[in-house]
């Protein structure tokens, strides 16, 4: 992929486990480039087992909106490990020249810039690392090793380039708090560093060049003070482990955007209630004025006729209420979040979630959920509870691009989905079942008890349509595995 080129789909999806009880979802909106207004669409079954008791009643839109976090952030742009430092390459070119221009006058707009490109460089630097991994690990065995030996190659020199620069602002006009910004970069760089070499070896087993890359690394946090893994030390590890947090998200706080959630067609909803309301007065007004006309002011049958109008009054007003917050549930969505960096907005997202019938699945949705296997038996049934999940997105490309020396290819949303209340009465993660074993003796063994949900997602651009489906297994104790099945 060349640098900064934008993804091969216009909507990518990665899905994964995040922790013991959450997966995550994470979209990739990216937008054409000759197209000022993109539009997207994503929607998603999630088809959960009737044993979880999860419907309309003990599940309502309000819980499944505390059960999903969002993150919204600009797509990272992409290069080759490389493409970072060679020749006149974009990110160190755009670090040092930031960097000359503070150290010259440390004015608040060249600090700022500074550190946004000491932000930008970490982040497009641990965005390739993660890219250049993932193609070892996928490419044929016989390629494996001449791969991570480049691989190691580019990392040492996109770490020793960037640390090379730290001269240029070693000087009386910059304060050490504003230094420490670049060291900031550093201590990210390295811990990233060794945690893909982990990874990596955790993949490939033992490899004697990520092991001294490892090595290496530990030296020269010893030598800046930067904290590291400790045996033995659990204080130790849990400061750093708090610390790598922090780091990440001051990394990417740049490419993070502002978001601003509302009920979606409120102006629309007052509106039609008020008319609910107008509605309901008139009838009581008509039926005052009639029975005065009819038996007099102070009639005993005009008191009862007056007494049942309205009555009937907040009858209607409910009733027309509910009849247009149904109509409204279809024209508009539950939430509409405005996107936006900084003081700009670049777009909106649209969300709605609601429980639909089997008839209201799509026939193709319908057929990708029946390719089970014999393990599904219990979900075959079609006694699933279905929650429909609907998003729109619009981004203005122009917006987004504006006053960027990157190319930025589009918009990450980073969706979280807690099973926290999907698995509050599942059954004993562990049953214990009677064998008989190779002796002829009866004896009792522990078996897991798992759930199964699939997820089955349809992605919509222009005039494109792309399905994918998801498996989830999962106990009372957690989230086993997420499978992508085709």
């Amino acid at each position: 992929c060349p640098a900064g080129a934008p993804a091969t789909h216009m909507i990518d999806i990665d899905v994964k486990i995040h922790d013991k009880l959450s997966i995550e979802f994470k979209v990739g909106f990216v937008v054409r480039r000759k197209l000022k207004h993109n539009d997207f669409a994503v929607n998603t079954w999630i088809f959960l087992p009737n044993s979880l008791d999860i419907n309309p009643t003990t599940y309502d839109k309000g819980l499944f909106y505390r059960d999903v976090k969002s993150n919204l952030r600009l797509i990272t742009p992409r290069f080759l490990l490389r493409e970072i430092v060679d020749g006149h390459a974009v990110p160190l070119h755009n670090l040092r020249r930031a960097m000359e221009a503070m150290a010259a006058d440390p004015s608040r707009t060249n600090v700022r810039e500074y550190e946004y490109q000491i932000k930008m460089f970490a982040s497009i630097f641990k965005s390739a690392q993660r890219d250049a991994a993932a193609h070892i690990l996928h490419s044929e065995d016989e390629d494996k090793a001449s791969l991570l030996e480049s691989y190691i190659e580019h990392v040492r020199s996109v770490a020793a380039r960037y640390r090379a620069l730290r001269p240029i602002i070693n000087t009386h006009t910059v304060t050490p708090k504003v230094m420490e910004y670049f060291t900031f970069g550093d201590e990210f760089l390295s811990n990233g560093i060794q945690l893909q070499a982990f990874s990596l070896i955790d993949e490939l087993g033992s490899q004697p060049g990520l092991t001294t890359l490892i090595a290496d690394e530990n030296d020269y946090k010893r030598t800046h003070k930067y904290l590291m893994a400790r045996v033995g030390d659990p204080a130790n590890n849990r400061d750093l482990i708090f610390r790598q947090g922090v780091l990440k998200k001051y990394v990417e706080s740049d490419l993070f955007l502002t978001a601003q959630r509302k009920k979606d067609g409120q102006i629309a909803e007052q509106l039609l209630y008020s008319i609910a309301a107008g509605a309901s007065m008139v009838f009581a007004t008509a039926i005052s004025f009639w029975g005065q006309m009819r038996f007099g002011s102070v009639a005993t049958p005009f008191f009862f006729a007056l007494v049942i109008s309205y009555m009937l009054k907040d009858r209607i007003k409910e009733v027309l209420r509910y009849y247009f917050a149904h109509s409204l549930s279809h024209r508009y969505f539950d939430n509409k979040t405005r996107i936006g960096i900084k003081e700009g907005e670049i777009g909106w997202i649209k969300e709605a979630v609601d429980f639909v019938t089997e008839d209201k699945v799509p026939s193709l949705v319908a057929e990708l959920r029946d390719r089970s296997s014999l393990l599904e038996a219990e979900n075959r049934t079609f006694d699933d509870k279905i929650l429909l999940y609907r998003k729109l997105a619009h981004i203005d490309r122009e917006a987004m691009t504006q006053n960027n020396e990157y190319r930025i290819a589009g918009v990450n949303d980073i969706m979280r989905l807690h099973f926290n209340r999907f698995v509050e009465k599942a059954d004993d993660p562990v049953v214990p079942m009677p064998v008989l074993d190779d002796q002829g003796q009866v004896r009792v063994i522990d078996s897991e008890k798992v759930y199964l949900t699939n997820i089955i997602l349809q992605l919509r651009y222009d005039n494109q349509i792309k399905y994918k489906r998801y498996r989830v297994i999962f106990t009372r104790a957690g989230i086993m595995n997420v499978e992508e099945l085709h």
